[in-house]
């Protein structure tokens, strides 16, 4: 199933196993028919729609589309591509992390960083103390600090969101 983003208004998906689209999760009749290579005739509610793909953007996964006189640019994501946003991460060349959560109970010893805070993967983030041991949480990714929920001496539970990031 892909997910399709058309000017960054709205959403859509599309799901090919079963021939179908949605929109907001309503199942939509259309016929699709390509005419040639890049150019399609799309059949909505008894209107016919001229379309035409006039760029491709491989580096944002996306298509700049001509249908009828209006042009749209239109953003796809796979199946992966939404289970990583699903866990946090947005794919592409870099790696982008949006929250930080213990991994384990603990107590939080100190913290390196501030709101505003820009890091590079593998900068120390915070220390939290579990079963004696000092564990030094790092960043997974590049990033700005968002937002800290937990301050030095805060006991937190496993999988608490301990840090946001941009």
């Amino acid at each position: 199933m892909y997910k399709a983003n058309v000017n960054g208004h709205f959403e859509f998906e599309i799901d090919r196993e079963r021939d179908r689209l949605l929109i907001n999760g309503e199942k939509v009749d259309w016929d699709l028919a390509q005419l040639k290579e890049g150019r399609f005739s799309i059949l909505h509610q008894g209107k016919n729609y001229d379309a035409e793909i006039i760029e491709k953007l491989p580096a944002e996964k996306a298509f700049r589309i001509r249908i009828n006189n209006g042009m749209y640019k239109v953003s796809l994501k796979d199946h992966y591509e939404q289970l990583l946003e699903k866990m946090g991460f947005q794919s592409g060349h870099t790696l982008s992390v949006k929250e930080l959560k213990a991994p384990m109970p603990g107590l939080v010893l100190d913290l390196k960083v501030a709101a505003g805070t820009t890091v590079k993967k593998g900068d120390a983030l915070l220390v939290l103390e579990a079963m004696k041991m000092e564990n030094v949480l790092k960043a997974e990714a590049d990033g700005t600090v968002k937002e800290i929920h937990i301050k030095g001496g805060d006991a937190v539970e496993k999988n608490q969101i301990l840090l946001e990031f941009e």
